[in-house]
């Protein structure tokens, strides 16, 4: 049976991915990891923090028991290119990193993913250290780089498996539109360790009701998103 150890940014897409996989919670982690097994795969799922922060940290208590898993940097991106749309799947062949640095995915894992997804967009992904808010910047990183989303975790995803001998592979799906706005303050709702900052986020609806349209927008696409992630995951392990 195949390891696979599904890596997400945030606990809310931890969370969700696990709830439409039907993935149990491992007690044993004190932050959240959903397993279960598929046909023919066993599947871990936990999230790292915003830009894979807690990578490092989390690693080896992910990965001792797991024998060269499948690493997939899973969960929501922006798109850059004008004609994705919210829910679209994403499949890079490669990752653009912050400092020009180009990743790779492992060919047969690519290939297999792209079998299970149909229409799915394949190409460049790039990797940001910052968020990408504005349809002028998310323009403007399509121009200079060609590539078709944005996200800030799966270069680092793909090199440290890289290093460690683990085949690996990107599955994501848009969030939000190359046209479409997220306010700061929505990006702000989530800490750097991934957790998402509900007084806030209540708070920030009674403060800045202009903000509300854009949440529920991007509420619906990250859950557009993450359900298509969860169908090719499920596609791939069973």
């Amino acid at each position: 049976m195949t390891d696979v150890l599904v890596l997400t940014a945030v606990e809310l897409e931890a969370r969700n991915l696990a709830r439409e996989l039907e993935l149990p919670r491992l007690s044993r982690f004190p932050f959240p990891v959903f397993e279960g097994s598929g046909g023919v795969a066993r599947v871990r799922i936990a999230p790292l923090g915003l830009r894979a922060l807690l990578l490092a940290e989390r690693w080896p208590s992910l990965a001792a028991d797991l024998s060269s898993p499948l690493v997939i940097s899973a969960g929501t991106c922006g798109a850059l290119a004008p004609e994705l749309s919210v829910g679209d799947l994403v499949l890079p062949e490669s990752v653009l990193g912050p400092a020009g640095e180009r990743v790779n995915v492992t060919p047969s894992a690519h290939a297999a993913a792209v079998k299970h997804a149909g229409g799915a967009r394949t190409g460049l992904l790039l990797t940001s250290t910052d968020a990408v808010g504005t349809p002028e910047a998310k323009a403007d990183l399509w121009r200079f780089t060609g590539a078709m989303a944005v996200d800030m975790e799966s270069a680092a995803i793909l090199a440290w498996a890289s290093r460690r001998g683990c085949p690996s592979l990107v599955v994501r799906a848009v969030s939000d539109a190359a046209r479409q706005h997220v306010p700061p303050e929505l990006i702000g709702l989530v800490t750097p360790e991934g957790k998402l900052r509900t007084g806030r986020a209540v708070a920030l609806a009674l403060t800045h009701p202009r903000t509300i349209p854009h949440a529920l927008a991007l509420r619906r696409g990250t859950g557009r998103a993450l359900k298509a992630v969860a169908r090719l995951i499920s596609a791939l392990v069973n």
